[in-house]
């Protein structure tokens, strides 16, 4: 498999919201006992899904049957966002894409019984809260 090229510069130090929608699961241990390693927005199917910050696609797919269609996208410092239960995905892995572009559109792929968009930001391999990591706006 081809190498992929470095992403650019972050534009900021906040990632911008994917999508707007009501969060209906949050980052962490869930009443279930299950581990959430990003939020859960709800959002209608259809919604496009916008990058988080300029990046390079590393993944584009549905190979992993819970993530339904999914985007990895690799950022400067170390930094990846996910972008799980996608009904159409838009890239693919190599694509270059910026802050704002939308990437997808929204669905109900995967394991989850209403549409919405699953959301991770990973520092290395870790998962962090995105609530921290996103813009205000």
């Amino acid at each position: 498999m081809a190498r992929l090229p470095e992403p650019e510069p972050r534009v900021t130090n906040s990632f911008r919201w994917p999508v707007r929608g009501r969060i209906i699961s949050g980052f962490g241990k869930q009443k279930d006992g299950r581990f959430n390693e990003g939020i859960d927005v709800a959002v209608p199917v259809g919604t496009s899904v916008k990058a988080a910050e300029n990046g390079i696609v590393a993944y584009a797919g549905s190979e992993l049957e819970r993530y339904g269609k999914l985007i990895l996208i690799r950022h400067a410092d170390g930094w990846v966002s996910a972008y799980a239960n996608n009904d159409k995905l838009l890239v693919k892995r190599g694509d270059r894409v910026r802050r704002g572009q939308i990437i997808a559109k929204a669905g109900k792929t995967g394991k989850v019984d209403r549409p919405q968009l699953h959301f991770e930001l990973r520092k290395g391999k870790t998962p962090v809260d995105p609530l921290r990591h996103l813009a205000s706006n």
